[in-house]
């Protein structure tokens, strides 16, 4: 049977988490709201109506939402031909599709963002797939991306492993009822993600790859 090997992209893949709570914190501060960047840290991977609903209150005023997001993405835009690709990343995605895994990303990036993100990466020759927040009701943590992830690959959730860098990544996998597995890069402590259900802790792509052979992958036999 099938295996799919499922990742988040920003602060897993990619060192972007930082490039985006800069865009959203600067964001924020044009349109007169105060919020320390480390809150906007803390709420990063969320998609961005939830982002705005932790950081400022799900009791707001929404008017200003399409500005805020339209500001986050304008100062992001910015960074797209500098986007960094974190290291291994690439080699560890195409080990998995060696090892016959199909190799999903579950983003809520879409459109130039995710053709930014892929440019980086520069491994879609290991890709299977990619499953947007967009093609879904709820984002993360709702498990809702993982298991939209898990219909594109047609794999049962027993039968797959999510990487991701945040809390939200790991109460997604859990509640999709898929192993996740969090990498620190992202600037998330190894507590908070373990408290939100990863199965095993790494520091980043090429911290994981190194250790393959003993991580959440190598429990799942290869294909018959």
């Amino acid at each position: 049977m099938d295996r799919a090997a499922l990742f988040d992209v920003d602060g897993t893949l990619t060192d972007t988490n930082h490039l985006h709570v800069v865009s959203w914190w600067e964001a924020l501060r044009q349109a007169g709201h105060e919020v320390p960047m480390h809150a906007v840290h803390r709420a990063i991977g969320l998609p961005g109506e939830d982002l705005l609903d932790h950081v400022l209150g799900d009791d707001r005023d929404r008017t200003g939402d399409d500005r805020l997001s339209t500001g986050h993405d304008t100062l992001y835009a910015t960074y797209f031909e500098r986007i960094p690709a974190l290291p291994a990343a690439a080699d560890l995605l195409r080990t998995l599709a060696r090892a016959e895994w199909k190799v999903l990303l579950v983003t809520s990036a879409k459109d130039r963002e995710l053709s930014a993100l892929r440019r980086a990466l520069d491994a879609d020759d290991a890709l299977t797939d990619t499953a947007s927040s967009e093609d879904v009701e709820q984002g993360k943590p709702a498990p809702d991306p993982v298991l939209h992830a898990l219909e594109l690959a047609q794999v049962p959730p027993e039968r797959a492993v999510f990487v991701g860098d945040s809390v939200w990544d790991m109460k997604a996998a859990s509640r999709a009822g898929v192993t996740g597995v969090g990498l620190l890069c992202g600037g998330i402590p190894r507590a908070d993600l373990e408290e939100a259900g990863a199965a095993a802790v790494y520091a980043d792509p090429a911290d994981l790859l190194s250790r393959l052979g003993d991580s959440p992958f190598s429990r799942l036999t290869a294909p018959d």
